[in-house]
Parts: C-alpha cells; sequence; structure tokens
C-alpha cells in the first residue's frame, strides 16, 4: 500500500503552488504586451506604461512565481522525507510565511498596476517608487524567511531524534538552498528596510545610489542559485527514480550544494562591472569567486548524465549513446526537466560571458542579457518546475496523472521550447549588434542601427506569443490535475546506487560551512561598503 501525502502538509504545499501559476499567468500576460509593444506590433493605452509592464512582469515570473514554487516544493520534499509529516511548529512557520508574502505580493501588484512603482524588479535607486511597493517587497521577504524557519525547524528536530544518521538528501539540498536564501537576502532586505523606505517616505532626502545597488546584487546573483537549486534537487534525487535508475552519488550532490553556498553569495560586483565607485580589485575578486561555481555546475552535469548512462546500462544499453534509447520520452515528468537541462548548457556558457569583465562591457546592459536569464529561470528553471508539478499535485490531492494530460505535458514543453527559442535566440543575436534592454519601442529617429534591430524585435514578440500559449497550456494542466481521477501516486525519491562511495559525515557540519561562507562574504564586502558609505547621494526621481 502506497503511503498517502499527509492531508494538512499537501494543503500548505498547494496553497503556494496555485499561487504561484497564478503569478505566472499574469505575469505573462504582461510578459506578452511587453512583448508586442517592443516589436511595433501594438500600441498601449494612454492610461498603461510599458514599464509598468514590464515591473509586472519581472516581479512577478522572477520573484513571486519562482519563490512561492520553490517553498511548496521545498516543505513538500521535507514533510516526506523527515517523518511523513511536518511538526506543527513548521506547519504553522509555513502558514504564516505564505499569508505574509501573500499580503506583500497583492499590495505590491496594486502599487504596481496604479503605475506608482515602474521601476523594474531590480528597483534601481535613484528611480523612486511608491513607499508601498517598498513595503510589499520587505513582506515577501520576511514571509520568505519565516517559511524557511519552518524548514529548519523540521530538519533540526529530525537531527535530535536521529543522532548520528546521515539526514535524507533532499532535505539536506533543502536546508543548503534556504540557507543561501536567508543569507543572500540579508543584503535586499538591508536596502529596503534602512534605505528605500525612509527615502520613499521623504524621512530622508537622498539616498546612497552605488550602496543601494550593490546591497541589490549581493542579493540578485544568489537569487539565481536561489532558482536553480531546487531545480538541482529534481535533477539529482526526483529523475532517477522517474527514470527507474539509481542516484549516483549521495556525496558529490552534497559537496556540489555546499560549493553553491561558499561560492554563490560573494560574487554580486560581478553584475556591477560597469558601474563606477567599486575598485578594480574587489570586482577581480568576485569574478573569480564567480567562475568557482561553475565547478559545482560541471560536477552536476556530470553526476546526471552519468545517473543516466548507468541507468542504461542496467537496462542493457550498448554503443556509446545506446543508453539515449532508454529513458522515458514520452513521460512528461521526466522530459520537461531533461528540456531544461540541455538549454542550461548554453544558458551556463552566456552566464560566462556576462562574467568576464572584457565581454561584459560588450553585452552589458544589451538585450544579450535579457535572453540570458530567459534561458535560465524561464527555461531550465521553468520547464523543472512544471515537470515538477505533473507529479507534485497529483501527490498532495491524491490524484493521478493520466495519459492525456501527460500528452499535454509534452506539448506544452515543446510549445515553450519552440517560443524560447524564437525569443531568446534574437535577443542574444540582437543584443550583439547593441539593442539596449529596459526600453520601450523606438527607432531613435530611424537611425540605422536601429532599423536594423527591428527584424529581431518582430522574432522576440512572435517568440512571446508562443511562451504565452504554453503559460495558458501550463495553467489549464495545473487545473485539470486538480480534477484528475482519485488515486495515489508515489512521491519520487531516488535512491543511492549500491557501488557508490559513502558520503562522509563533514558534509553536514553547518557551523564550519556557514563559518567559511561568512568568512568569504566578509572578505569581498567588507572594505568595498566602507568605501561606499562615502559614496555619492542622490534625490528621487519619477520618469514614468
Amino acid at each position: 500500500m502506497i503511503p498517502t501525502f499527509d492531508r494538512k502538509d499537501g494543503k500548505l504545499v498547494l496553497a503556494h503552488v496555485l499561487f504561484a501559476f497564478a503569478a505566472l499567468l499574469v505575469g505573462g500576460i504582461a510578459g506578452l504586451l511587453q512583448g508586442l509593444v517592443r516589436g511595433g506590433m501594438v500600441t498601449l493605452p494612454a492610461n498603461i506604461g510599458y514599464y509598468e509592464l514590464l515591473t509586472a512582469h519581472g516581479v512577478l515570473m522572477a520573484l513571486i512565481f519562482t519563490t512561492y514554487f520553490i517553498i511548496g516544493f521545498l516543505y513538500s520534499g521535507v514533510s516526506h522525507t523527515l517523518g511523513g509529516q511536518l511538526r506543527p511548529a513548521a506547519r504553522k512557520l509555513g502558514w504564516t510565511g505564505y499569508l505574509v508574502m501573500s499580503a506583500g505580493t497583492v499590495l505590491g501588484v496594486i502599487v504596481i498596476l496604479s503605475g506608482k512603482a515602474s521601476v523594474l524588479y531590480t528597483f534601481y535607486a535613484p528611480m523612486k517608487a511608491s513607499p508601498w511597493f517598498y513595503v510589499a517587497l520587505a513582506l515577501v521577504v520576511v514571509g520568505s524567511w519565516l517559511s524557511g524557519f519552518g524548514v529548519f525547524c523540521q530538519y533540526r528536530r529530525w537531527r535530535r531524534e536521529h543522532r548520528g544518521k546521515l539526514s535524507p538528501l533532499f532535505a539536506f539540498m533543502a536546508v543548503v538552498t534556504l540557507l543561501m536564501w536567508q543569507i543572500a537576502t540579508i543584503g535586499v532586505a538591508a536596502e529596503v528596510v534602512v534605505q528605500l523606505i525612509p527615502w520613499s517616505f521623504g524621512w530622508v532626502d537622498s539616498v546612497n545610489v552605488v550602496l543601494s545597488r550593490t546591497l541589490f546584487w549581493y542579493f540578485g546573483h544568489p537569487l539565481v542559485y536561489f532558482w536553480l537549486l531546487p531545480a538541482y534537487i529534481c535533477w539529482y534525487v526526483v529523475i532517477p527514480k522517474i527514470i527507474g535508475g539509481k542516484i549516483f552519488s549521495d556525496a558529490l550532490a552534497r559537496l556540489a550544494f555546499i560549493l553553491f553556498l561558499l561560492f554563490s553569495i560573494p560574487v554580486g560586483f560581478h553584475h556591477q562591472l560597469m558601474e563606477p565607485g567599486i575598485g578594480g580589485f574587489w570586482k577581480f575578486l568576485q569574478v573569480v569567486l564567480t567562475f568557482m561555481v561553475i565547478i559545482p555546475s560541471l560536477m552536476t552535469a556530470f553526476s546526471m548524465f552519468a545517473t543516466f548512462e548507468m541507468n542504461g546500462r542496467a537496462k542493457g544499453a550498448k554503443g556509446l549513446f545506446g543508453w539515449l534509447r532508454v529513458l522515458p520520452w514520452k513521460d512528461v515528468r521526466f522530459f520537461a526537466p531533461f528540456m531544461g537541462m540541455l538549454v542550461f548548457i548554453p544558458a551556463g556558457a552566456g552566464g560566462i560571458v556576462n562574467a568576464s569583465n572584457q565581454m561584459n562591457a560588450v553585452v552589458h546592459n544589451t538585450l544579450w542579457v535579457t535572453g540570458h536569464f530567459h534561458l535560465t529561470v524561464a527555461t531550465s528553471v521553468a520547464l523543472t518546475f512544471f515537470g515538477i508539478a505533473y507529479w507534485l499535485i497529483p501527490t498532495v490531492t491524491g490524484r493521478v496523472l493520466t495519459p492525456r494530460l501527460n500528452r499535454l505535458g509534452i506539448i506544452q514543453t515543446l510549445v515553450w521550447c519552440v517560443g524560447m527559442l524564437f525569443m531568446s535566440g534574437p535577443m542574444h543575436i540582437v543584443g550583439l549588434m547593441g539593442s539596449p534592454r529596459r526600453t520601450a519601442y523606438t527607432t531613435y529617429g530611424d537611425h540605422p542601427d536601429a532599423i536594423l534591430w527591428m527584424p529581431y524585435h518582430v522574432a522576440m514578440a512572435i517568440g512571446g506569443t508562443i511562451l504565452f500559449a504554453g503559460v495558458l497550456l501550463i495553467v489549464y494542466n495545473v487545473i485539470a490535475l486538480m480534477r484528475a481521477p482519485k488515486g495515489e501516486t508515489v512521491y519520487p525519491i531516488g535512491e543511492v546506487a549500491e557501488a557508490a562511495e559513502a558520503t562522509p559525515r563533514y558534509l553536514e557540519r553547518w557551523s564550519v560551512w556557514i563559518g567559511i561562507a561568512v568568512a568569504l562574504i566578509l572578505f569581498a564586502y567588507t572594505i568595498p561598503l566602507i568605501d561606499m558609505f562615502r559614496g555619492v547621494t542622490s534625490p528621487g526621481f519619477v520618469t514614468w
């Protein structure tokens, strides 16, 4: 008899997942309109601003959709692997965090759509939004902290009851992900609460621009790994079970996540390579640390393809690529995340370009960068999350994935990939031609360069339209999953291969790893931040 998912925990998980897809739908509408405007294909009504849509799209897609889905997914795995159900204290923190985040999200969306916060999702000073937009952001961050504390509470209790035992791999990875999030969001919380809220309310006259942007990017690059690490959890832990194989190495997986914790935070300056006010040595140091993050990503790629090949060989596959034939290509729970893995190859290569000082000078603030993060978060991460949804929703609701919904999921994945090819591909190309990002439709007075950009902008609009069809299809599939036939669906947690090396106990010595992470952060940021306190301040500007 397959154990059913705890009903109370299922409600908490489902609340997060459904909120995430609601944000995806609204953000997708904003993104569709934005793309059509940028391509010169439609003109917005006078009461709707392009940058208002751009802000709504970025906030809802990059911050809200991802954060809600990640927290729901991590709570589901922690509940399943650490005792079969959440402790009352952990569940209470989860619901409290959900409510606080939801209050912040609703407030933020109201402010954005009322035209008072068209500052994009990076909300760079000295552009000044309504103070209630910054209050909303603070609520979202605080709510996510509470949810993180709930996971830590569950993990700590399990460790006390199982002294000397290695924690389940999913739970270990969830703790690393949320530890990184808790440490990284200290920066954006300090920026919002200490700088932007007093400034926007008029309690102070000006804001330190370089300091505010540095605090944002202290958080902004780890945000990328907050998106990616849950996808990696799926790749490492879930996919082996779905394909009928074994996890290649528990030890390698844990080490990769520890390296992400150490090197994903002290790297924010590579987003500020073109900004004055930061010493060249500190930029160079953080570029070096950025390249260190490539190592666990390559470890992940090696581990995943080793898992696929081991699985194929165990099933009798022959030849160099015979193992490819035995993978379950018609199972959307595998197919969608696998396509995300493939897209991450060019996405990761683009990240190396962005982090390289000389090459960054070419692509900085062009559509190349927009194309890059649409490959990472909007494809690798999004497709993996979609694949998770096809088994997670049935698991927590006591239903089953039907063959029809599975086929629709395959179609939705293909639609998404085609749409992203038409959108992200032209973004990369026209970015190299100099087309800037964060701008509405303009031909710059029919300048010859801008005229050459327009076919690529039209292709981007076509790709965005195809992607919106993919949004509608995934939302339809989510609703259909809620109405699927009742049954019991296994929560897919893979087992480690028998031949794998034993996992060293020191990988769970949290005081050591947190201490090293803090030391790296202090080394990378202390002196630059001290210098920034003497930086130039600016009053606020409303440019829309």
